[in-house]
């Protein structure tokens, strides 16, 4: 239990890390201030500050955010009437606001706001010291900080650090970012699980029997090549895998070459479901290669087959409806986390690169709140020529969310049943 548990936090902390480090890095490239970067949510447990963002660790290791000056829903304002302490400079502008009652700064002047501008003119007005007989006028430093109710400290946002401030492929970019991070990173450690098995399998179309199987039973051997399923030519082994699984339980004509010899022979793969859908099996695996080259490679080729078979489902799923069935959760990660950490460190590596990919595809899949549904958003801004209103964009984005959570409460209920309720 414990393992899994440690095993889970790492990994998922890994896929959040690289995700989020992606848009985080971007950002600071185009010139937006990345407010905070937080690994985990919830309430904080620890803050460090340097060069403009603030980086938190959060109580529940379920995830993780990058917050970008003008892209927060709950923004922290100063609100008339609220009770501030504000620090200010040898220039006499105000370096730190505390809004935070759990926080006290020495030396601070405590104010009753009455009004504020922390976006374009940088400033604040109210009560000094609850002297109601006299309002007072304080500029705001362009780099002035401000104390959250939670005790965070982080940069005021003024408008020419805003997301919205960036040019149009810069956002587009750091949108891009984090799911391309997840591709980098599949690719990374499907790599390295090539170079610590010793051995990775070839894409071409030579075989080798499993005992006992379909294949063996109809007089396949290990080292035979099946070149032609039904007439069609299987050059490699995504051929062959694709033109087997196609004919569950249907009589199929294969060529062999074995030797030099050609020879035919008539299999019918064996059905079985997978993911709902029926698909054909034989029992043949890829032969295996300890070439280094190849290894190294495996980063890329493996990356490439999961992504095509990624998109294949994602198709099946249009055409042929959507079950709750298709989609995982955090308690389905965590249950493959648990058999994965049984099966020793390179299944886990293996686990994290698939689900790395996974989160990369998903993302970019374009539902509003997803990294997708922005990058779409910033398309139709660039054919548009000018931005939506951020009222629309918001209410977009708050639907897409609703939707998102909605589907992620059906599916942790599903997951649950399915791993613990069985």
């Amino acid at each position: 239990m414990i393992q899994t548990i440690i095993t889970f936090i790492i990994v998922f902390g890994i896929l959040v890390i690289v995700h989020e480090f992606g848009h985080f890095y971007f950002a600071k490239k185009s010139g937006i201030l990345v407010r905070e970067f937080s690994i985990g949510m919830g309430p904080k447990i620890y803050a460090y500050s340097k060069n403009a963002t603030t980086y938190t660790i959060r109580i529940l290791p379920v995830g993780g955010y990058v917050r970008m000056a003008g892209l927060e829903d709950a923004d922290e304002e100063l609100k008339p009437g609220m009770p501030v302490s504000l620090i200010t400079g040898d220039n006499g502008k105000v370096e730190t606001i505390n809004t935070s009652h759990d926080t006290t700064l020495l030396n601070g002047i405590p104010v009753e706001i009455t009004e504020s501008d922390l976006e374009k003119e940088l400033w604040i007005e109210g009560y000094e010291n609850g002297d109601e007989e006299t309002l007072k006028r304080y500029e705001v430093d362009h780099d002035a900080s401000i104390i959250e109710a939670d005790g965070t400290k982080v940069r005021i946002a003024p408008k020419d650090v805003q997301f919205q401030s960036a040019k149009l492929w810069q956002r587009i970019l750091t949108n891009f970012a984090g799911p391309m991070n997840n591709f980098i990173l599949a690719i990374v450690v499907f790599a390295l699980v090539g170079i610590l098995q010793g051995q990775v399998p070839t894409n071409s179309n030579q075989i080798t029997v499993i005992q006992d199987s379909v294949a063996a039973k109809a007089g396949l051997k290990s080292q035979d090549r099946i070149i032609s399923v039904n007439d069609k030519s299987t050059k490699d082994w995504s051929d062959l895998q694709d033109a087997v699984s196609s004919r569950p339980g249907k009589k199929t004509k294969m060529t062999i070459k074995r030797n030099s010899k050609k020879i035919t022979l008539q299999i019918t793969p064996k059905s079985v479901k997978q993911n709902g859908t029926k698909t054909g099996q034989i029992g043949i695996e890829s032969t295996m290669t300890k070439s280094i080259t190849a290894r190294i490679a495996y980063g890329f080729t493996e990356t490439w087959k999961l992504t095509t078979m990624i998109f294949a489902l994602l198709g099946h799923m249009i055409t042929h409806g959507v079950s709750v069935n298709d989609f995982g959760g955090p308690v389905a990660i965590y249950a493959q986390t648990s058999a994965a950490a049984k099966l020793g460190f390179t299944s886990v590596l293996t686990m994290l690169a698939y689900l790395s990919l996974n989160l990369g595809i998903v993302n970019l899949i374009p539902i509003p709140a997803l990294d997708g549904g922005k990058i779409l958003l910033n398309f139709i801004e660039g054919i548009r020529r000018k931005p939506l209103k951020p009222e629309t964009e918001g209410i977009i984005t708050l639907i897409g969310f609703g939707l998102l959570m909605l589907l992620m409460i059906l599916v942790t209920w599903n997951d649950i049943q399915r791993y613990f309720l069985k």
